[in-house]
């Protein structure tokens, strides 16, 4: 049994467009920037029902294309035969189970790739080379993980905004401890640089993650390192 399954749906790329074009800013990077103009016109301060049907159409041949099946499938050939060691050092890792039973990662055509919580989804950038896809799939599972075990007790310290940052900055682990798997780096935003080199550091020191979220915690307080 393979727990990630990599999926296309037209729908939510669609949406996936039509959000990042109303909502682009996120942690200081403008995801709209690399979208095409014709994408932005058809969409931008338009309600996703008055844009959909000129998307579709937008990028009609891409979606009858019939080479997105056989990519759909290389992404679940690859991830399956990593899963099992990436699931194995994520638990080590976090001294947490992984609780969950599937999690559905969408192609998207866009570069932003959100996660749902509630629907235990993430997005991936179908114009990625496999090998950062992989990675990509590392990042946004590691965050779902987060969110099972230590988002509810983080934010009732740190806030919601802080409690986002931090999740964020914690994938810096995936360069220590899962590179092996994917050989591409988990670069992060410019806005956590000086956190994630925090966490780098303290991980070095003593690989015990509650340590560490709670050092993160602390400095994110403002308290001493």
């Amino acid at each position: 049994m393979t727990y990630i399954e990599f999926l296309f749906d037209i729908e939510k790329d669609l949406r996936n467009i039509w959000d990042t074009v109303n909502n682009p800013i996120k942690y200081g990077h403008d995801f709209s920037r690399n979208i095409p103009p014709s994408l932005l016109n058809v969409s931008r301060g338009k309600t996703f029902e008055e844009s959909k049907s000129e998307l579709n159409k937008i990028n009609s041949k891409f979606y009858k294309s019939s080479i997105i099946k056989f990519f759909v499938k290389v992404l679940n050939d690859s991830w399956s035969n990593i899963e099992g060691e990436y699931i194995k050092r994520l638990e080590k890792i976090t001294a947490k189970p992984f609780a969950f039973e599937k999690i559905s990662a969408f192609i998207t055509t866009i570069q932003r790739c959100p996660y749902n919580v509630g629907e235990n989804s993430f997005m991936v950038y179908c114009f990625s080379n496999v090998f950062d896809i992989m990675r990509a799939s590392g990042h946004e599972i590691f965050h779902l993980h987060f969110h099972k075990h230590y988002w509810h007790e983080v934010e009732k310290e740190l806030g919601n905004q802080k409690t986002h940052e931090l999740k964020e900055a914690l994938t810096v682990l995936l360069n220590l401890e899962f590179r092996d798997l994917w050989f591409a780096e988990d670069k992060g935003y410019e806005i956590h640089k000086e956190l994630r080199e925090f966490i780098r550091a303290e991980w070095n020191k003593d690989k015990n993650f509650d340590i560490l979220i709670n050092k993160c915690m602390k400095k994110m307080k403002g308290g001493s390192k």
